[in-house]
C-alpha cells in the first residue's frame, strides 16, 4: 500500500491510495497492454526514476493489483492481477476524458509503443469497426493494429518488441500509415481523412489511401457533451 493514507472510508479513497501515486497509473497502463519485466517498464517509462519505479512495483504488489511471476524466456515479469486487470475500463474512459484536453505535445514530449497501443484501445470503437489490417509509424513507433469481427489487436513491431509482446502476425498490412501527433485530429473528428492527408497530418505510404476513411470510422474519440 502507498504510505500517503487520507483518512477517508470511501471507495474513491481506497483507489487512490493504491493507485494515486505518481507513475502508478502509467505502469498500469503498461501492463494493459501485457507482462513487462523491469527493464521493458523502465524503457517505457523513460523519465521515471529507478528509485521511484521500484517503489511503485512494490505498493501496486503489495495492494494486489501487480504480481511478479515467472515467464519462460523471459525470466520474471510483472503483470496484473485480476484485480489489476479489471482497471482497463476506467483507465479507457480515463484517457478519452483526458484526450478532449491534451492539445500539442510539448517539447521532449514522447510516444512510447505502450502508450500508441492503450490510445488505439481507447479510440478503438467496437461497434462501427471494420475490418483491418495497417501497419502505423508515429514517430519511432510502429504497431500493426488488425481488426477482425470487432475485436482489435495490437503487437508491437518497432522499436523491437520485448520478448513478452507477443509474436508479429503473419503477412502482409493491407496499408502502412505514417502519422505525427496530429493524428490526433483525424482521431477526434476534427479533419476529415481527406484533409488529413492534404494538411501532412498523416501519409499512406503503401496502399489505398481510402484506408483512411475505415481508420477513421474505427478509431474515434468524440467530443464529451457539454
Amino acid at each position: 500500500m502507498a504510505a500517503r493514507s487520507y483518512g477517508q472510508y470511501c471507495g474513491v479513497t481506497t483507489a487512490v491510495e493504491l493507485i494515486g501515486e505518481r507513475w502508478a497509473l502509467l505502469i498500469v497502463r503498461d501492463l494493459l497492454v501485457g507482462p513487462r519485466r523491469y527493464t521493458d517498464l523502465k524503457q517505457g517509462l523513460p523519465r521515471i526514476p529507478t528509485n521511484i519505479l521500484s517503489t511503485r512495483l512494490k505498493e501496486l504488489q503489495q495492494g494486489g493489483v501487480v504480481r511478479r511471476v515467472p515467464l519462460h524466456g523471459c525470466g520474471l515479469v510483472y503483470e496484473l492481477t485480476p484485480y489489476g486487470r479489471a482497471l482497463e475500463p476506467v483507465m479507457l474512459a480515463l484517457g478519452r476524458w483526458g484526450f478532449q484536453t491534451m492539445g500539442d505535445p510539448d517539447e521532449g514530449d514522447v510516444v512510447t509503443p505502450d502508450s500508441l497501443t492503450m490510445a488505439l484501445r481507447t479510440a478503438f470503437r467496437a461497434g462501427q469497426a471494420t475490418a483491418l489490417d495497417v501497419e502505423l509509424h508515429v514517430g519511432e513507433v510502429a504497431l500493426r493494429a488488425i481488426v477482425r469481427e470487432g475485436a482489435l489487436a495490437v503487437t508491437q513491431l518497432a522499436p523491437a518488441a520485448p520478448p513478452v509482446g507477443g509474436a508479429v502476425p503473419p503477412g502482409e498490412p493491407e496499408a502502412v500509415i505514417v502519422a505525427g501527433p496530429g493524428i490526433r485530429h483525424l482521431i477526434a473528428g476534427d479533419v476529415t481523412p481527406a484533409d488529413a492527408v492534404a494538411q501532412d497530418l498523416v501519409a499512406v505510404v503503401r496502399g489505398d489511401v481510402r484506408i483512411l476513411d475505415d481508420f477513421a470510422q474505427t478509431f474515434h474519440i468524440p467530443p464529451l457533451a457539454a
